[in-house]
């Protein structure tokens, strides 16, 4: 039997949710503040996964035309319910939104809010007979509280806030930070599956109940023990042939959150996740196992674009985009913006892409044709980051290598005359840190690359400026280095 190795996606699609609809699975993740937001992928087999739709195109609230770094759209759930796709979204500082759809495919509705309010956090609902319920968490940061997990009821259209949310378990004692509740009911019992402890040590709590208010009874069901999948946080159980799979992700730094399988055993009504060694505790993360389906490995995430008149969906830009920003036809033509000229990382529209190798060379070519101050190029984005650009000062071209970081301005590394107006740039990438080579020719810096917040390390291209010159990107091309 062949087998998969964990991480079945090596990249960063943060607090997974996924369900199973007829012989395919759909998996959704966090965005934050990158647009568009909360990717959707598709399986056949679990383990190898497409990119195919993402749920919004802008924020709907005018701060996200700015960067505004972790915030946006936190650990979104999706339900199938009456031939509707439903994608529930807190905004941590917004509200509970909702979008839905016939078609996962194709466009999904304008967002709705169901809960006005701040702080209210990884909402999962659960239909009921005739009613619908809603499990959320807290953000501390907003609420002044969390490890609890909270019950709202809300009408079956998820459109009314029934009543107001009654605290359903208090993990403080047991289960500390306990949050990202996943609502089920499977036999006789309500299960909430969910993650506490931390995100890079913590372990996977299960609570179940006959009744859906509790009292809940709670069970650790995966933990790392001497495995090197740490965490294991935020995921969710999804049935196949009778049987259950836990996907959840994992923290790996500048990586990101990736995402691993885990087959479930079920022991006296418990869902142990993983490998089972002592039926009495909680499963270990499985490193390899074999397909728990027959495999499909047609499936994959793209790490080249070549630009043929559309964008491939891997692309983001940290804030809402605007009209006329970029065209698509045979190459990505960027314009330069007049936006956050100090600082990259507070600039709206670069066009980013997330990690998917722990080593990999990173290749693009570009032609531009720059007015005074405009600039354009290539970045390593994370709370800390980096760049090797052009820009036009006093009429020449100057070729620039700097650094930034979120709460700061740009520093100059290195800088001279370049005296054309193309340029091939590559990154190389490996062990967490990054150098750019310019024309295949290794510039002598290099930097170590840093996580975003709340999220990997992302790779991309930029234009910015005053004047409207514009840049020509023929290709992004990501290979993995193999040791």
């Amino acid at each position: 039997m062949e087998l998969y190795t964990n991480p079945i996606i090596n990249s960063d699609y943060s607090d997974p949710d996924v369900i199973r609809v007829g012989d395919d699975f759909f998996m959704i993740a966090s965005s934050f503040n990158h647009t568009p937001g909360v990717p959707i992928l598709h399986s056949k087999d679990l383990v190898n996964w497409e990119i195919i739709n993402y749920v919004f195109e802008r924020i709907p609230f005018e701060k996200f035309n700015d960067v505004h770094h972790g915030h946006g759209a936190w650990a979104p759930a999706i339900r199938y319910h009456n031939e509707t796709f439903y994608v529930i979204i807190p905004f941590v500082d917004e509200g509970i939104y909702i979008s839905s759809t016939k078609d996962i495919y194709g466009k999904w509705s304008d967002l709705w809010c169901l809960i006005d309010d701040c702080g209210i956090i990884d909402p999962c609902p659960i239909w009921d007979d005739d009613k619908c319920y809603l499990a959320v968490a807290f953000a501390k940061s907003r609420k002044g509280f969390n490890s609890m997990i909270g019950l709202y009821e809300v009408s079956p259209d998820l459109k009314i806030k029934k009543t107001d949310y009654k605290i359903i378990y208090d993990g403080h004692n047991d289960n500390p930070t306990i949050e990202g509740p996943k609502l089920y009911k499977h036999n006789d019992y309500y299960y909430i599956m969910a993650p506490a402890g931390s995100v890079k040590t913590g372990w996977q709590t299960c609570l179940r109940s006959k009744n859906i208010y509790g009292p809940y009874e709670s069970k650790i069901v995966q933990m790392q023990n001497d495995t090197p999948i740490n965490g294991p946080h935020q995921g969710a159980l999804v049935d196949y042939d009778g049987k259950f799979a836990f996907i959840h992700f994992q923290d790996k730094g500048c990586l990101g959150r990736v995402i691993c399988l885990q087959p479930v055993t079920w022991i006296d009504d418990w869902p142990i996740c993983g490998d089972v060694r002592d039926e009495r505790l909680a499963g270990s993360p499985f490193v390899s196992h074999e397909y728990l389906l027959e495999p499909y490995p047609k499936y994959n995430i793209p790490t080249c674009d070549d630009f043929k008149n559309k964008l491939s969906l891997v692309w983001q830009t940290p804030a809402n985009k605007i009209d006329n920003l970029y065209e698509v036809n045979d190459c990505l033509k960027l314009y330069c913006i007049n936006k956050s000229l100090d600082n990259l990382g507070s600039y709206p529209y670069t066009f980013l892409q997330k990690l998917i190798y722990d080593s990999f060379i990173a290749k693009t070519r570009v032609v531009f044709d720059l007015n005074e101050n405009d600039e354009t190029g290539l970045c390593v984005m994370g709370s800390k980051y980096a760049y090797i650009s052009f820009k036009k000062i006093n009429s020449k071209v100057m070729l620039y290598v700097k650094e930034g970081s979120f709460d700061g301005n740009d520093s100059i590394v290195y800088e001279e005359n370049y005296n054309s107006n193309e340029a091939d740039l590559n990154i190389i990438y490996d062990n967490n840190s990054y150098y750019f080579c310019l024309n295949g020719k290794k510039l002598p810096f290099s930097f170590k690359a840093y996580p975003g917040r709340w999220i990997g390390t992302k790779i991309g291209i930029f234009a910015r400026g005053e004047n409207n010159g514009y840049a020509k990107y023929s290709y992004f091309d990501v290979k993995k280095i193999n040791k």
